[in-house]
């Protein structure tokens, strides 16, 4: 099974136990009057619509490239992410809303009993569900699966809390405690959608992943050839899962054309063997100047200008710039 197919699988599975979780939840709230139990349950109408929006962006992601979309679709798993995010952020503020009334006016609650075993069964499922779909979604690189599985593991965190205070009133018999839980675990269930919209954003407007670089930097310097004099202006855009790269090669000026094409096939080679085929390379060939001679390693070179005085390490400062490099 490739990894669109596995994607998408998982998030069939995430939709479902939504739905059958949302059933859950508003059956204890029914049974219980809890406002803390509503906002788990208000919470998991945003799983289940956030479920659908994420399979269908799976969906969308997994298509091949076209005329229309010669970058691929990948970029709808960053939308779907934002949707969610939103979401969660929206729902946490309906929640703040319902908690502020019962804890100003509390209201009696019945059956806490039933209603704390099945949320706690929700949460058993939630977590277990959540772990799969986050760990799937980093292994695929699926930043629509990973927003899933969070969102499930916080729903866990913030049903345990509920469960805390749900058992706190069961033997307090404090009412106003209700309405304080659930504005606790509000506030928290919309920093989560906040730290998701904010990952969303960053993927749409092309926000540099500076670790991604540095990977890529560090990669190609530890295996640098010595005709590549020079690299720079390298940029890495993401596509979902896809990565796009491009970048300025710097090679000695009298390569043929065919000798300098296997210097571009061998930095393809070297970037495709440590981030596998989802990614794609463009690379703009330069032409070495008598600058460059000061820090080319090129042994034997006849037409050398100047001898070899310092070593340029590639860092992401450097090698993200776009200018030539040269020793002052």
């Amino acid at each position: 099974m490739n990894k669109a197919k596995e994607n998408i699988r998982v998030q069939w599975f995430i939709v479902t136990v939504a739905v059958v979780l949302f059933v859950i939840k508003i059956t204890a709230w029914y049974l219980t009057n809890s406002v803390a139990i509503l906002t788990d349950g208000l919470e998991s109408i945003v799983n289940v619509i956030s479920g659908f929006i994420g399979l269908y962006s799976l969906y969308l992601s997994a298509k091949p490239k076209d005329a229309n979309h010669p970058y691929g679709h990948g970029k709808v798993e960053f939308i779907s992410a934002g949707i969610e995010g939103t979401l969660i952020t929206i729902a946490g503020l309906l929640i703040v809303f319902e908690a502020a009334e019962s804890f100003i006016n509390p209201a009696p609650l019945q059956s806490l009993d039933t209603g704390i075993i099945l949320i706690a069964i929700s949460a058993v499922i939630n977590y277990g569900f959540g772990w799969w779909a986050y760990r799937t979604g980093k292994r695929n690189e699926s930043l629509a699966l990973q927003a899933s599985g969070r969102h499930l593991q916080t729903d866990t965190y913030t049903t345990i809390g509920i469960i805390a205070g749900l058992v706190l009133i069961r033997f307090t018999h404090i009412l106003w405690l209700d309405g304080a839980v659930a504005i606790i675990f509000a506030v928290f269930i919309m920093q989560t959608g906040f730290r998701i919209l904010r990952e969303a954003v960053a993927g749409i407007m092309d926000e540099s992943d500076e670790q991604l670089l540095a990977d890529l930097i560090t990669y190609l310097h530890k295996h640098r050839d010595p005709k590549w004099v020079d690299l720079h202006n390298l940029r890495i855009i993401k596509y979902g899962r896809t990565l796009h790269t491009d970048c300025h090669l710097t090679l000695p000026w009298y390569l043929t054309v065919k000798e300098a094409h296997a210097e571009l096939d061998k930095i393809e080679a070297l970037i495709t063997r440590k981030f596998g085929d989802r990614i794609e390379v463009f690379i703009h060939t330069d032409y070495c100047m008598e600058f460059s001679c000061r820090l080319c390693q090129m042994e034997n070179c006849e037409v050398r200008q100047h001898p070899f005085e310092k070593e340029i390490i590639w860092t992401v400062e450097n090698v993200a710039s776009d200018g030539k490099h040269r020793i002052e």
